[in-house]
């Protein structure tokens, strides 16, 4: 019990120990804290104080600074002030003279006007006695010459009228002289020119009538099945088709119809490529080759455009020239004939100071109806004329289109050119070409002819077919059977043969009689005059 007391006690006395010995310990660190914070609290008020000094010192620079910036810009703005206002009294100044000058000039205006008007009143005045001098005057010289001013008038004018018709007379006579002097040489010179300038020499492209099989295996797949092959393309074509008897791989095109000969080929040949026979095929190959000759006739008809410089032409215009590269006239090509044409057209156009554009127009057009000739009714010259006036080509394109023949008269000179261009294209030195065999049977057309007829001992067909001479039996035919020989074989000629440009026809019935008497010969020649149709 006691030691419980004891121990009650150490620990109270302990308790109180611990709680002096915190309290103390707590003071301390309080004591320390103080100071801490004490330290602290001036270091910050240093360091508050140096800052303070920074911004005061700072601002008091940007006050001075504002301060010396605020005075500068009142000191310029009191200098433009000044200026401005030394500059309102010389403008001030500057109005008050110009006033006073537009016043000076004001009253001396006034006394210009015045004078003016003095001026024009005596102006006045003596047109007025001027008009009734010349009324006095007129009434004086209709007294002494006793005519009107009408009269006078009329004779003063049909005198100058008189004498101006004479000097137009001798005018007109003068350059009439000078122009019939020089006009063949004129129109030489022209024509030497055009042809010099005008065509251009291309190589000759002849139109393919035929196509060679490569081998006889392709020929039989041809011919194959009673060659059906054959007659469907020759269906859809539209084209005769047939081996030469002479050569067995020589496949002949007969067909009147360049596109569809032209068409036909392209089949073949893509057939050939191929080497695929069967129905289907051909007709694919067909439509291909139709849609190939299309593109190709507007491509051609576009490129003779643009190498011509004519223009705008209607896209199906320009494909119907196209065709023309596959037609042909006595072996000539019509398209290359009808640019030959335009060229020497427009080349004798610029000499002339003619349109040259329209002449060339004309004269590539004036053959443009041998393109459809084989599928409508009607000369070339009709159908020519039609498409120009479907298309709305110029009146002048189309009378060059229906006078290049002659067919109606020529109402311009472009008309007359593209004439003249034709005639020299188609005569010109190797424009047209022939085979032998084609020159020489027409040839003997013409001898057969003539021959056939009674009375005609030999005939001679000149100058490559363009005249036929007739010698005749003198014994068996007059003079007027020889001229009636003459028409008929004319007639017969032109009915019957087809011939490039005119036929000159030469009759001759001759007559020789020759007699000897003595020593002297005596001849006695009697002729009788060609007759020509």
């Amino acid at each position: 019990m006691f030691t419980a007391g004891i121990i009650v006690v150490m620990a109270a006395l302990g308790y109180s120990g611990g709680v002096m010995i915190n309290r103390k310990s707590n003071q301390h660190r309080l004591s320390q804290a103080h100071q801490r914070a004490h330290a602290y609290l001036k270091d910050q008020q240093h360091a508050i104080d140096g800052h303070k000094r920074v911004i005061l010192k700072k601002d008091h620079l940007a006050s001075q600074k504002h301060l010396q910036n605020s005075e500068k810009d009142l000191d310029n703005q009191q200098h433009d002030n000044s200026e401005f206002e030394d500059r309102l009294r010389n403008h001030s100044d500057y109005l008050d003279r110009n006033n006073a000058r537009l016043d000076k000039l004001f009253d001396a205006f006034k006394d210009h006007q015045q004078k003016y008007d003095q001026v024009h009143d005596h102006y006045q005045a003596t047109i007025k006695q001027a008009n009734d001098l010349i009324t006095k005057c007129h009434k004086k010289l209709n007294q002494i010459s006793q005519i009107d001013d009408s009269t006078a008038k009329t004779t003063v004018l049909n005198a100058t009228k008189l004498e101006l018709k004479r000097e137009k007379d001798i005018i007109i006579k003068s350059k009439t002289e000078d122009a019939e002097e020089t006009a063949d040489q004129r129109a030489a010179d022209i024509i030497i020119e055009a042809i010099q300038r005008g065509p251009i020499d291309l190589p000759r492209n002849h139109i393919e009538r035929s196509i060679n099989v490569p081998d006889p295996i392709i020929k039989r797949r041809l011919l194959e099945h009673n060659a059906q092959h054959l007659r469907l393309i020759e269906s859809v074509t539209g084209t005769d088709l047939f081996f030469d008897p002479d050569d067995p791989l020589l496949l002949h095109i007969g067909t009147n119809d360049p596109i569809r000969r032209e068409t036909a080929r392209r089949t073949l040949s893509n057939l050939i490529v191929s080497r695929h026979m069967t129905d289907m095929n051909i007709e694919v190959q067909v439509r291909n080759a139709e849609d190939e000759v299309d593109n190709a006739l507007r491509e051609i008809g576009e490129n003779v455009i643009n190498e011509m410089h004519l223009g705008w032409m209607h896209p199906d215009l320009m494909k119907i020239i196209g065709r023309l590269k596959f037609r042909t006239s006595y072996g000539q090509n019509v398209l290359y004939h009808c640019m030959e044409v335009g060229q020497m057209a427009g080349v004798m156009a610029a000499e002339l100071g003619l349109d040259t554009q329209l002449a060339r127009r004309a004269g590539l057009l004036h053959d443009v109806g041998k393109s459809i000739d084989h599928e409508v009714t009607g000369t070339h010259v009709e159908l020519g004329v039609k498409l120009a006036k479907t298309y709305h080509e110029d009146p002048i394109v189309i009378n060059a289109i229906a006078a290049h023949h002659g067919d109606v008269p020529p109402t311009n000179l472009i008309s007359l050119l593209v004439s003249t261009s034709d005639a020299l294209s188609g005569a010109r030195p190797g424009a047209r070409s022939e085979s032998i065999e084609e020159y020489l049977q027409r040839l003997k057309n013409l001898e057969n002819i003539a021959n056939q007829q009674a009375g005609v001992k030999e005939s001679y067909a000149i100058q490559a077919g363009r005249e036929l001479r007739i010698i005749i039996d003198p014994k068996a035919m007059d003079d007027k059977q020889s001229a009636e020989l003459t028409k008929h074989v004319r007639d017969r000629i032109q009915n019957e043969l087809s011939y490039p440009g005119k036929i000159k026809i030469t009759t001759i019935r001759m007559l020789k009689a020759i007699q000897y008497v003595g020593n002297w010969h005596h001849h006695y020649h009697h002729y009788r005059d060609s007759r020509r149709a």
